[in-house]
This record gives structure tokens, sequence and C-alpha cells, in this order.
């Protein structure tokens, strides 16, 4: 059994024109908002074994406002520059060559793609638009990340901040 967590980075900031889409930081509200999520994931006692998010500087304050929520070990956050831009095909390939000794991932990143992914991999395919902050848990009925697909898949949650607020 694999079971893998999409989150979409928090609300960003648009204040500071003169950083690149890369570095644009978390707004106020998504510094409340990835906490919040971490919390509600803490209570459906949701297990994370690594994190790896988009090199993008929203992503991984996301991904580490998570973790610390999580209680888990900063050190099990992994960078990859490909997920800042990457196409959804390519991110089912990247899913599916994830380290076998993880059972439990989650990757931070952007949509468009995680969005169109979800609905990828989702039997039920109704993820319109995943917002801020939202995240995606689907399991798979598999031994390898290699077998991933939409055939073993089982949609656990899909869940966003403002459900909470």
């Amino acid at each position: 059994m694999k079971t893998l967590y999409l989150l979409r980075h928090a609300k960003s900031s648009w204040k500071y024109e003169e950083l690149s889409d890369h570095d644009r930081p978390l707004n106020k509200r998504g510094r409340a908002d990835a906490p919040l999520i971490g919390q509600e994931l803490l209570e459906r006692k949701v297990k994370v074994d690594l994190i790896i998010s988009s090199s993008a500087v929203r992503a991984i304050t996301t991904a580490s406002l998570i973790a610390k929520e999580l209680g888990l070990d900063p050190e099990k956050i992994g960078v990859q520059e490909e997920l800042y831009h990457i196409a959804a095909d390519d991110l089912v390939m990247f899913i599916q060559s994830l380290p076998e000794e993880y059972a439990n991932v989650m990757l931070v990143g952007h949509n468009p793609t995680f969005s169109e992914v979800a609905n990828l991999l989702a039997p039920e395919k109704n993820i319109v638009e995943m917002p801020t902050a939202s995240i995606v848990a689907l399991s798979f009925d598999c031994n390898y990340w290699g077998q991933v697909s939409s055939d073993n898949a089982k949609l656990l949650f899909f869940d966003y901040p403002k459900n909470y607020r």
C-alpha cells in the first residue's frame, strides 16, 4: 500500500514586485493556512515519511510549516527543482519513481499541474481545481510506486483551509 499527499502551496504574496515568481514568499493568510492544514492532518492521524517540495520559496515554506505541525524531522523534507514547472505526465512519472522505502509521501507544488494529476489519479476525477493550501490524499493498492495508477487508487480526502475558517 502506498499513500500520496498532493499539497498545493499556501497563498503567496505579490507584495514584492522585484521578486521573481520563484522567490515569492507566503502572505499572511498563507502563513496561517499552512499550519491549519497541518493541524487537520495531525487530527486525521496522517503519517508522512517524506515531503518533497518544489524549489519555490512559497512551496518550501509551506512544506516546512506542515512538517512542523506533523512533528516531522526537517531532514525528511527534500527539494526538487523539477517540481517547480513540471507537466502533469512528468509528475506522474516522478511519483512512479519515488523511493520504495517510503510508503507515505507528500509532494508540495503548484497548479495547474497538481489539480491535473489529482484528477488523473483519483478514480472520482471531480477535483475541479485545488485552491491554495489544499491537499488531496490518495492511497494505492500496490507494493511499488511504479504501479501507481488510477486503476488501483482510492481518494481518501480532498481538504482545504476554507473548510476550517
